[in-house]
């Protein structure tokens, strides 16, 4: 849900708000979170633009602008190994990547804008995971480069559920005040909502653009930081809208046995 950013006189704390309306976010979901010697070496990533916690419905994806991973050996570009396929009618996109190093694997995503028009407004989600390969443990912090950006502070792999994950919101390089934060869980089925507010969570970053989330249950989640594009858009009808930027990262947490 785009809401324009701007900044609030009030302390610097962390404040939790309920929403009231499914959001918008664009999955890039690793078929496993860390490859070690139980795993494949290879993985499939799968890439929607849907509400997870909502369990749909899933928006038709354009062509994405990227898709690569940044890893031990620098950026990839892995455009060619996208394949399109069918969600409820919608386009989605899956790509298998194989491991042949140990390293963090960056894999991010710049989908086609979305015109959302109930919102006015085209919606571009910067998206990443990490993957970590056979416990290398280094580079997890890097930045893809995006304009809008989610730096990890909390190693984003390896987590118990109830750990809290933390991390700066940052726009062309610098960390964004008060940014407003979306989290979702991509709800397997297990759960219902009672009501709309538990749909999606909303964080308030701090005058430093840091926020921070306890994770209350195993799965994945989604952290989207939705800021107001620079410069407005053509829509499909050649009007000039509004761009909602969204910086997103993907974490798995795990229960402890």
């Amino acid at each position: 849900m785009f809401k324009r950013f701007a900044p609030c006189l009030i302390p610097a704390i962390v404040v939790l708000f309920p929403s009231f309306a499914a959001a918008h976010f664009q999955t890039l979901i690793p078929s496993h979170d860390l490859i070690h010697e139980a795993t494949p070496r290879s993985i499939q990533l799968d890439m929607r633009f849907t509400h997870p916690m909502s369990r749909g419905p899933a928006m038709a994806m354009g062509e994405p602008v990227q898709f690569g991973v940044l890893g031990p050996d620098g950026h990839q570009d892995l455009r060619d190994a996208l394949t399109p396929y069918q969600v409820a009618g919608a386009t989605a996109y899956r790509a298998d990547f194989r491991f042949n190093r140990p390293g963090d694997y960056l894999f991010y995503l710049q989908p086609a804008p979305y015109w959302e028009p109930a919102e006015g407004v085209m919606i571009e989600h910067y998206t990443k995971v990490v993957v970590d390969a056979f416990a290398a443990e280094t580079g997890w912090d890097r930045s893809v480069g995006f304009p809008v950006e989610i730096e990890p502070l909390t190693r984003p792999f390896g987590l118990w559920t109830g750990n809290q994950f933390r991390g700066v919101v940052q726009q062309n390089g610098q960390p964004v005040p008060f940014a407003e934060v979306e989290v979702e869980w991509l709800n397997d089925g297990s759960v219902t909502p009672p009501a709309d507010a538990y749909v999606t969570q909303v964080i308030k970053a701090d005058a430093n653009g840091t926020f921070s989330y306890v994770m209350p249950r195993a799965g994945w989640w989604g952290f989207a930081a939705l800021l107001e594009g620079p410069e407005k858009m053509n829509n499909p009808a050649g009007e000039a809208v509004p761009v909602e930027q969204g910086a997103l990262i993907w974490v798995f947490t795990r229960d402890m046995p």
